[in-house]
This record gives C-alpha cells, structure tokens and sequence, in this order.
C-alpha cells in the first residue's frame, strides 16, 4: 500500500521562497504604477514575470508567472489593444453610416448553394428511380 501513496503534488518546486512570495504578493498589490508600467494598472502574465526577474533574480515563463498569479490569489489581465490616436467620434460615424450600408448587401437568398453536389437530374435517369436497370 506503501507504493501507492501520493509524492505530494507533480511538477517542479516554485523557485521563490515563501518570504519572496509574501514581499511579491505585496509588490502586485502596489499596483504596476509603482514598478514602471504608467501606460495602464494592469498586472499582465508578461509583466508579473519580468517583476519576478527584476526583484529577485528568477526567471519565470509567462505561463508559469500566470500559475504563481493564481496561486498567489490574483488573475493576469488582458489590456485592451486601442490606438493612442484613435478617434472615437470618427470610428461611431463609421458604424452608422459605412457599417451599416456594407453590412446590408449581400448575396439575396436561395441565389446559390452550399452544397457541392450537383442537384439530381431526373431526366437523366433511366427506369423509375435509384437500382432500377442496373445489372
């Protein structure tokens, strides 16, 4: 029964010490701000794992700074991808006008098929239906 008893849970021992978890969980909840990222307070996968190599000399991959967020009790976001440029009132009268108009055309209904057999041709049968004459 000995040889069936659990070796504790698989994968590789976290390579921070529970002191560094403790002083990373307190650098997460400074913010990114307070570490160089001013663009956004947002705690990325990508960014937890270049915070980890800045403050203490471990390198960690993005999926595993993503497991050590959740362990920790925190989730990585995902910032939103706009322009700095952009133009909101712009992109709006677009929806309305262009969007609208190119979203309305289109192929009209029953004008093809998605099927990529021909359709059957009863004129082109012999007999009265599928098998007959055959032989």
């Amino acid at each position: 029964m000995e040889a069936l008893a659990s070796g504790g849970p698989g994968g590789s021992r976290c390579r921070l010490s529970p002191r560094c978890l403790e002083k990373l969980a307190g650098y997460l909840e400074q913010g990114p701000a307070a570490h160089g990222w001013v663009e956004d307070q947002v705690w990325t996968a990508s960014r937890v794992a270049t915070l980890i190599g800045r403050k203490f000399h471990v390198s960690y991959s993005v999926s595993g700074a993503t497991r050590l967020m959740h362990r920790l009790g925190f989730s990585p976001q995902v910032p939103a991808r706009r322009v700095a440029e952009r133009d909101d009132q712009a992109v709006a009268v677009w929806r309305e006008a262009t969007w609208a108009e190119v979203k309305e055309r289109g192929r009209p209904a029953g004008a093809t098929s998605a099927s990529r057999t021909k359709p059957a041709s009863p004129a082109g049968r012999r007999g009265g239906g599928p098998g007959v004459g055959v032989g």
